[in-house]
């Protein structure tokens, strides 16, 4: 009897069918925050104060124009 194996994909879509929606949205909402944060803290490291707020000002602009 030779016995059926599933791939690594199928066992993820199967996971991910069984997951509560409610937790996923919360998970990438914490993982983009995160993201976010980070990023500006890179920008701030990286740029002189002027530029860094033109910066962020610039991602916020983007995230709420969804562009």
């Amino acid at each position: 009897m030779q016995r059926k194996t599933r791939s690594l994909l199928e066992e993820l879509e199967a996971l991910g069918a069984n997951r509560d929606t409610k937790h996923v949205i919360e998970s990438r909402a914490h993982n983009v925050i995160t993201s976010a944060i980070n990023l500006l803290e890179l920008i701030n490291r990286n740029y002189s104060p002027e530029k860094a707020e033109l910066l962020e000002k610039k991602l916020l602009s983007a995230i709420k124009g969804k562009d």
